[in-house]
C-alpha cells in the first residue's frame, strides 16, 4: 500500500492509499489544502483539528450545492427525454392535401379557339408572302 505526502494547511501529513489511488488523494488533499488556505488567509494559524474540520465543512458546502445543480440538472435533462420520447410516439401527421385548380372548360376552349383562328391567320399570311 503506497505511502503519500500531502500538505494541507501548510502542514505535511503522510497517508497511505490503494494502489493506483495516490492522484485521486493528491487532488483531494489539493481541494482540502485550498479550503485550508482561505481559512488560514482570513482567520491565521489555527489548531490542525479545527482548520481540518473548518476546510471539510467548506468543502461538504460546495459538494452539497454541486449535488443540488446536478439533481436539477438530471431534472431538466429526464424532463427533456421524456418530452423527446412522448414526441417519438405521437401519430405521424396526416399528409396535407395539396388542391391544384382545375383550369374552367370554358378558358380551354376559348384558348383552343384563339390558337385556331392564329394558326389560320398565320397560314393567310404565309400564302400571301408566296403569291
Amino acid at each position: 500500500m503506497p505511502e503519500v505526502q500531502i500538505t494541507i494547511g501548510g502542514r505535511q501529513f503522510d497517508v497511505a492509499c490503494q494502489a493506483g489511488e495516490d492522484q485521486f488523494l493528491k487532488s483531494a488533499a489539493k481541494m482540502l489544502d485550498d479550503e485550508a488556505q482561505v481559512l488560514a488567509s482570513q482567520i491565521g494559524r489555527i489548531p490542525e483539528p479545527r482548520m481540518l474540520l473548518m476546510a471539510g465543512l467548506m468543502l461538504a458546502d460546495k459538494t452539497a450545492g454541486l449535488e443540488d445543480k446536478l439533481r436539477e440538472a438530471e431534472a431538466k435533462l429526464a424532463a427533456q427525454a421524456a418530452e423527446l420520447e412522448m414526441m417519438r410516439n405521437q401519430p405521424k401527421p396526416e399528409p396535407e392535401k395539396v388542391e391544384v385548380p382545375v383550369v374552367p372548360a370554358g378558358v380551354s376552349e376559348a384558348l383552343a379557339e384563339l390558337a385556331a383562328r392564329a394558326e389560320s391567320l398565320a397560314a393567310d399570311v404565309e400564302e400571301k408572302v408566296n403569291a
